[in-house]
């Protein structure tokens, strides 16, 4: 089962760092070399920035993105730029180790072709840690709740429908439960419903997450009114 930890809202960026940082280190440790991707959205932010200044080997951690928005190059909807301002500009991590979905491309189908293949070329297509968050209508990476592409089963970068305004690249339902380890990172008041249904393996996108090997840190303004087991 998922593991599910409850923190104050003021005590979620440092403590999600730790959690994030303990994983990155023992991934260097056992193999060399940490392979992290990251999702984006409104929370992880202030996190990364903490994350960044945690006291870690960062020329052995390679960041990949879980999902993308597809739009131009410094678009504040884009992922990347939160990743850019936040861990990416604080962290001394090496540029070569740094690895964003091409979303201009003019073939989506073929940039997500060639991030799939830098996955197997760079990582044997094994993550060693993906961050993830929850949305209220229960998605997670950019799976929408009725798209086809949660049900995709022979490749590990896809491309969404139109969902919230934009088309998304995004990692897949066999690729992020190939990785070694997963974290939900969770924050905002609306996400009750969606917790509930993540944690009893529901009707959700989020719940296609293989729960072994998989954390979830959750900040609420107030205590939910059923806690998971």
């Amino acid at each position: 089962m998922i593991e599910f930890r409850y923190v104050a809202p003021e005590e979620f960026a440092p403590e999600g760092a730790a959690l994030m940082a303990a994983h990155i280190t023992r991934a260097i440790d056992a193999r060399g070399a940490c392979h992290l991707a990251l999702s984006g959205g409104r929370a992880p932010w202030e996190l990364f920035g903490v994350l960044a200044r945690t006291d870690l080997d960062w020329a052995k951690v390679h960041v990949w993105q879980v999902d993308e928005r597809v739009a131009p190059d410094r678009d504040v909807d884009r992922n990347s730029v939160g990743l850019k301002t936040s861990l990416l500009a604080l962290a001394p991590i090496l540029a070569s180790n740094v690895h964003l979905m091409d979303v201009t491309a003019p073939d989506l189908g073929e940039a997500a072709a060639a991030y799939a293949s830098d996955l197997s070329r760079l990582c044997d297509g094994t993550l060693d840690l993906v961050h993830l968050g929850l949305g209220a209508d229960g998605h997670t990476a950019s799976w929408p709740p009725g798209d086809p592409v949660v049900d995709i089963a022979d490749r590990d970068v896809a491309i969404s429908k139109l969902y919230s305004g934009f088309v998304r690249m995004t990692l897949t339902v066999p690729c992020i439960n190939r990785a070694r380890h997963r974290v939900f990172l969770i924050t905002g008041g609306d996400k009750e419903h969606a917790i509930g249904e993540l944690a009893a393996t529901g009707d959700i996108p989020a719940a296609r997450v293989s729960a072994d090997g998989t954390d979830a840190l959750i900040a609420l303004p107030q205590p939910l009114q059923h806690e998971p087991d």
